[in-house]
């Protein structure tokens, strides 16, 4: 479905959604090739940014490309083939980003509460077993429950209420019981995003504990600059996330359902950047080193 059916409104909707993908891919490209490019910068904490940033530019591609194409040509039709990529996709990226940002959570934890451990306990190897493993267990949580959702047979009206194919938009079209599908997803989404809550309001705890006890004002601002943002940016991702696939059928209307929908796929590739990194001085820094290295400075002058 669209934002409107007023051709005018969606051509103002396609120079929305470009400009924040412009910013999104700009934003998260900016940072994979600043990290690239400082040898300083070759850190646990900078890999799994990294991997963000990798996993933003797929997640937010998966979507906005495709709405941006309806949204200038009026046509909004998807192949079944290309749903179930969309769907395989969608819920790949998704897994990887909340499991991204709980090992993040950890690794904060590690550094903030165990500083002299830090280099042992978070070395190379365990890093690359770690990315390795949410890697994996995203692979296998978006098969099964792509393999799940269609197994459902679709034999009625075919428009989604979502502006890309989404697991509970095709539930509310399939001709066969649903039950089974929607325990599925309360007893993953519950346990999943459960876990990662209790694991990253522990981490959290711990550090702001630590970081209570340190006299410096200017340690504790770092500190909480840092981290109240990461756990803004993953609250707003995992409750618009649940809202979107277990909320109450009263709850649901239509501009609910595609607001919901942007807010937890299209604004966390948005935001980690400017999150993470733009506000970190390190970061700065290496930008504006290779801005020196390569003459930016010169030409824009």
């Amino acid at each position: 479905m669209e934002f409107s059916s007023d051709h005018s409104l969606q051509i103002m909707y396609f120079l929305i959604f470009l400009s924040i993908y412009l910013i999104a891919l700009i934003g998260n490209f900016l940072i994979l090739a600043t990290v690239a490019l400082n040898y300083s910068l070759h850190t646990p904490m900078y890999g799994f940014l990294v991997n963000l940033s990798i996993i933003d530019i797929c997640y937010i591609s998966t979507i906005v490309p495709k709405t941006l194409s309806a949204s200038l040509t009026g046509n909004n039709l998807i192949s079944f083939s290309g749903c179930v990529a969309q769907i395989f996709s969608v819920m790949f990226f998704a897994g990887a980003e909340i499991s991204l940002l709980t090992v993040m959570a950890y690794d904060r934890y590690v550094a903030i509460c165990h500083p002299l451990q830090y280099r042992l306990i978070m070395n190379w190897k365990a890093c690359i077993q770690v990315a390795a493993a949410f890697w994996s267990v995203s692979v296998i949580h978006a098969v099964l429950e792509t393999t799940v959702t269609f197994t459902l047979s679709f034999c009625g009206p075919n428009i989604l209420e979502q502006i890309f194919c989404d697991v509970p938009s095709l539930l509310k079209i399939s001709c066969t019981d649903t039950l089974v599908n929607n325990v599925i997803l309360i007893v993953i989404g519950s346990t999943v995003n459960l876990f990662c809550i209790l694991f990253i309001s522990v981490s959290y705890g711990y550090i702001f504990s630590t970081v209570l006890r340190i006299p410096a004002d200017q340690g504790r601002y770092k500190v909480f600059s840092t981290c109240i943002p990461h756990m803004a940016v993953f609250s707003l991702f995992v409750i618009t996330a649940m809202f979107s696939y277990m909320k109450p059928s009263g709850l649901s209307s239509h501009m609910f359902n595609l607001l919901s929908g942007v807010l937890y796929t299209i604004l966390p590739p948005v935001l980690n950047p400017i999150i993470y990194c733009l506000r970190n001085k390190e970061i700065q820094e290496a930008m504006w080193k290779i801005l020196k290295k390569y003459n930016f400075p010169t030409i824009f002058s």
